[in-house]
């Protein structure tokens, strides 16, 4: 049952207020004006708020901006008179969700408070995500490799500086682009992630860039490319060291003007985006070959971060096994399995060539796998399953 705080200095509006809401269902608590109001939100918790403009002793814009202060979140519906319709659109900016006037449409009340509470839910759903997401994109350990990540990460991230990831398949470059855009002023904008290897030569700068509609035989309709995506937040340029040097080209303009231009038009678009780039390839072996263009590794490459293999910090695998164990069990709508010691020691005996990927990948098996507590036994059995009394 959803909770409504009603603040209102007219005493029979309050109570006219609180017999219609509990008859739609909702708790209803009254307040007699802003201090107490604000008392009581700041010691219960509320859903929505009903909120008068003009009372004695504390207005209501006053009164929003306290509750805003302790919970950003809780939608404010204004209630203005004939005389203070200014007043209540100067509170919309401010942040209330709506106002009413009066006197008060009783259906408008209740289509704007079911508004409010779905804008409620929402809010409440999107937090959640974004916890998963954060969860997902987690950078586990406390080995000193990861240590030193973690702190680069925290200095590079408020920064506006390109930043270029170095590191082998598997080792979680990608989960340092987002740490890096999860902390910066762009978090709220996208993150656009360009896979470079996956996309066809032909087809990078349309996918980069977009395209007019008849640019090419297949553009049936107008493309926009990720550079305009992402505006606003961050584009991940992964695996950039497979970009043909067209495209390479292409990037560099928009590095250094900002600007871009869409496959078969000759109109410049301006772009506000971050660029992190990714590789798995040795950059200046790519230039020795000329498959890299320098010019274009000195502008990605403001901020170098080398992302260490997982076998140069074989003592977080304990960390990162109850982390993936957390996370593929809550997946898989099961409780986490127990991980034994020996267990434990058998993985850190592993060469994981795939780094933390293949790791995950592994105690997702086992966890399939085993139906109890996984162990050193099941390690040897199931880790590379073409040997041993697992063997398939």
């Amino acid at each position: 049952m959803a909770r409504i705080l009603v603040v209102d200095d007219e005493k029979s509006i309050r109570n006219t207020l609180k017999d219609v809401l509990e008859y739609e269902k909702y708790e209803v608590d009254l307040a007699e004006d802003g201090v107490t109001g604000i008392k009581m939100f700041s010691q219960e918790t509320y859903d929505v708020v009903l909120c008068d403009i003009k009372m004695a002793k504390m207005d209501g814009i006053e009164v929003l901006q306290n509750i805003q202060e302790i919970s950003a979140d809780v939608p404010v519906i204004m209630i203005s008179g004939h005389g203070n319709i200014d007043t209540a659109v100067d509170s919309i900016k401010k942040g209330a969700f709506d106002f009413l006037e009066k006197p008060l449409d009783l259906n408008r009340l209740l289509i704007t408070i079911r508004n409010a509470l779905d804008r409620g839910s929402l809010i409440s759903q999107t937090k959640v995500l974004r916890k998963q997401v954060s969860k997902k994109f987690e950078i586990v350990g406390e080995s000193p490799a990861i240590i030193a990540l973690k702190e680069m990460i925290d200095k590079v991230a408020p920064t506006e500086a390109r930043v270029l990831i170095t590191g082998a398949n598997g080792t979680g470059k990608e989960l340092v682009a987002h740490q890096i855009h999860e902390k910066s002023s762009r978090a709220r904008g996208p993150f656009v992630e360009v896979n470079c290897a996956a996309i066809p030569s032909e087809l990078i700068e349309s996918e980069l860039f977009g395209h007019e509609k008849g640019s090419f035989t297949s553009a049936i309709k107008q493309h926009i490319g990720k550079f305009e995506q992402a505006g606003g937040g961050t584009i991940f340029l992964d695996e950039v060291g497979d970009m043909s040097l067209a495209a390479q080209a292409k990037v560099l303009r928009a590095l250094q003007e900002n600007k871009i231009t869409r496959v078969g038009s000759d109109k410049d678009i301006h772009v506000d985006v971050r660029v992190i780039a990714a590789t798995n390839k040795n950059i200046r072996d790519e230039i020795e070959r000329n498959t890299f263009r320098e010019d274009l590794y000195h502008r990605l490459s403001v901020i170098l971060i080398h992302v260490p293999s997982l076998n140069e910090r074989n003592d977080d695998i304990p960390l990162l096994a109850e982390h993936f164990n957390t996370l593929i069990c809550g997946e898989y709508g099961m409780s986490p399995k127990k991980i034994t010691p020996d267990a434990i020691s058998e993985l850190q005996k592993i060469t994981w060539t795939g780094n933390v990927r293949e790791f995950r990948n592994v105690l997702e098996r086992l966890i399939i796998l085993c139906p109890e507590a996984i162990t050193g036994r099941d390690v040897i059995a199931y880790a590379h399953p073409v040997s041993g009394f697992g063997e398939i």
